[in-house]
């Protein structure tokens, strides 16, 4: 069954639109990690901020994610807002993050998708290529990206530079370790959000792998229902499991790879 078939034959199109809490949701779903991941690395309980610190970066990598796909169901200045500040929170570009996701979608697994590069590792080299990966997201975005994505690029990373600049002056050892922390999942990033739902799948790139147990799923805050996304993008991430419900009710022989 082809990709535009499946289109067809699975209703989606009003799993798009967000109630007021899932807008709410969406948009706030970070904001008691980080405060909880902050306020135990500044009486210096970094261990016990440690799973805090990655409940944030997974709650914000699925809010970008949805403002790629403009999913979060706020205006574009709000939209864009929530990239440029990820940005300075999560250590990276988050625009410069978007231009490959799009392309990656739009050439998924070709020779012109850099962002999955690492798909076709093994897992080991993909951990390893992780910090590569970061590097050729920035440099692909200033290589081929328009004015506005440079543009924001430029904006982004200045802020981040400032932000460093500033803890590490003032020696502000709790967000030190926020720094660190964010860099080393900035540099895992190939292995956990490309590797891990696209390794072994060259055949069929649009058929990604996905996860349906449901306490993995609770864990990992829906972020790995990678094949209904890749099916479907414009779906927000919270309505993921009615659409991954409606995909197995329609067409319950779809191949559906586990992710973990």
């Amino acid at each position: 069954m082809t990709h535009t078939e499946i289109l067809r034959k699975v209703k989606w199109k009003d799993l798009r639109k967000l109630s007021q809490r899932e807008i709410l949701i969406e948009n706030n779903l970070t904001i008691p990690w980080f405060i909880i991941s902050l306020t135990l690395a500044y009486h210096e309980l970094y261990l016990f901020a440690l799973p805090f610190s990655g409940f944030f970066f997974l709650t914000g990598l699925r809010q970008v994610h949805n403002g790629f796909h403009n999913s979060l169901g706020t205006n574009r200045f709000l939209t864009w807002l929530s990239l440029y500040l990820n940005s300075i929170l999560m250590m990276v570009s988050i625009h410069a993050v978007k231009f490959n996701h799009l392309r990656h979608h739009k050439y998924c697994l070709s020779e012109e998708d850099y962002e999955g590069k690492s798909a076709g590792m093994t897992w080991y080299g993909a951990i390893l290529y992780g910090p590569v990966h970061m590097f050729k997201i920035h440099q692909v975005t200033w290589q081929i990206g328009n004015k506005k994505y440079r543009k924001n690029m430029i904006l982004e990373l200045a802020s981040i530079f400032l932000f460093a600049t500033i803890v590490f002056y003032f020696n502000i050892n709790w967000l030190i370790y926020h720094i660190v922390v964010m860099v080393i999942g900035e540099f895992l990033m190939a292995f956990f959000a490309v590797w891990t739902v696209h390794h072994d799948t060259h055949d069929n790139p649009n058929f990604a792998r996905t996860q349906r147990t449901g306490w993995k799923n609770k864990l990992t805050f829906s972020m790995f229902y990678h094949l209904e996304h890749h099916l479907f993008p414009a779906v927000p991430t919270i309505k993921l499991p009615e659409l991954a419900k409606r995909i197995d009710e329609v067409i319950p022989e779809i191949d559906k790879k586990r992710t973990f």
